[in-house]
């Protein structure tokens, strides 16, 4: 059993590692399907992984509601990702 201080340290990590790394390729992917480019294999992956990680975390963050703000802005960019990249896919 976790204690609230081991949530804290991981959701820090977690937050840490969101700013730098996975928010800034969500963002670079989220440009890419606005110009009505479609995804390579690559980035399939790292949407795959970004979404397996947040169901295996979402445990953790519904435990701390101070989250639930950004859990939804992150949900929102992913369904506009993926709902742009499938209309581009559709498009040719």
């Amino acid at each position: 059993m976790t204690t609230p201080q081991d949530d804290a340290g991981v959701i820090a990590v977690l937050i840490e590692r969101f700013e730098e790394q996975r928010l800034p390729r969500l963002l670079d992917i989220k440009a890419m399907v606005d110009r009505g480019e479609k995804l390579a294999d690559h980035d399939l992956a790292f949407l795959e992984e970004v979404l397996t990680d947040a169901v295996e975390n979402g445990p953790r963050f519904a435990k701390h509601p101070e989250y639930k703000n950004l859990a939804g802005k992150v949900t929102n960019l992913y369904h506009e990702i993926t709902e742009k990249a499938l209309a581009n896919e559709k498009a040719g």
